[in-house]
């Protein structure tokens, strides 16, 4: 079965620097992943996943990819929303 991936929030940030939006992504209407953010870069905008920060004050994924194309996926899903809300 291939994965289907539905952005259900978008929460821009116009004042918030180089962070410019968080993203709730469905998949498969089965799982919700909660905080992505959409950050602009040197080469332009990209999707980071959730992270949280540890006791040793360095930042850890909470969800990672099993290969790169599914990362594109979620990514490329969750940019295209990005730039129809953010105009």
């Amino acid at each position: 079965m291939p994965l289907e991936f539905k952005v259900s929030k978008m929460f821009c940030l116009p004042d918030a620097g180089n962070l410019k939006a968080f993203a709730d992504l469905v998949v498969n209407d089965a799982l919700i992943i909660k905080g992505l953010r959409v950050v602009e870069g040197k080469k332009g905008l990209f999707v980071t996943m959730p992270r949280e920060q540890g006791k040793d004050s360095k930042w850890y994924d909470q969800v990672s990819c099993t290969s790169a194309d599914i990362f594109d996926d979620i990514a490329s899903k969750v940019l295209s929303e990005y730039q129809s809300v953010a105009v």
